[in-house]
């Protein structure tokens, strides 16, 4: 990655990145929506339109910067509104809703490993179009596997946070989502001592892995950027 230029490196991230943070937050609308709540439906937020969900700290600014210091790339959209009380399980739908995000990054990461693929292909055969899909469809499994993976660390007010708070017995399920608003500070501190690293690497690794071998794909590949 440190071969490619600050412009370069926008260009392959950019869209990977904007669409696995729209699609994640449209996921929770949607299903949101499928149970009863039409909260995001009458925002206008169920759109991939990217415009409707930018976040100008989180899908802009942290990304742009976590990429000019070549770290991990994260980010997040502002997120759908869900009306807890519209569900029609509210406590049982709520961890559908919230698990509808990282499995639209699971999607997402599969979709962009076909990119990949496909780049491949055309690179092997000397067609200009093969590189920059290759290197997109390298930064979407990159970005959508890390995506799916933080999200479902148990903590609140990430999705696995939610999950866990709605499968948990009602005086530990309040306990636990007690801890929403400080789960923000949390996660800062757990990436900057470099914990959160530690454990989505491996698990990261394996899934790329699968998907390495599903698209037959060399699994170097994706240590490209």
């Amino acid at each position: 990655m440190d071969d490619f230029s600050i412009v370069q490196k926008i260009i392959i991230w950019a869209i990977p990145v904007i669409f696995a943070i729209t699609a994640h937050e449209v996921a929770h609308g949607w299903v949101a929506l499928k149970l009863g709540d039409r909260t995001a439906q009458m925002l206008g937020r169920l759109t991939l339109n990217p415009i409707k969900h930018i976040d100008p700290l989180g899908t802009i600014l942290i990304p742009a910067v976590l990429l000019m210091m070549g770290g991990f790339v994260f980010g997040w959209a502002k997120p759908v509104p869900v009306t807890y009380q519209n569900l029609r399980n509210p406590k049982t739908d709520m961890a559908w809703v919230a698990l509808a995000g990282p499995m639209a990054n699971l999607v997402m990461a599969i979709i962009w490993a076909f990119a990949a693929k496909i780049g491949f292909g055309l690179l092997q055969s000397d067609v200009a179009l093969g590189e920059p899909m290759l290197l997109m469809g390298v930064a979407g499994v990159l970005i959508n596997s890390m995506l799916m993976m933080l999200n479902l660390l148990p903590l609140p007010p990430l999705d696995g946070g939610r999950i866990l708070v709605s499968l948990l017995p009602g005086p530990l399920s309040w306990q636990v989502s007690r801890i929403e608003p400080y789960g923000f500070f949390i996660l800062v501190g757990l990436l900057y001592l470099g914990i959160i690293s530690m454990l989505l690497l491996p698990m990261m690794s394996g899934f790329i892995s699968m998907l390495a071998m599903l698209f037959n794909l060399p699994p170097q590949i994706f240590s490209i950027l």
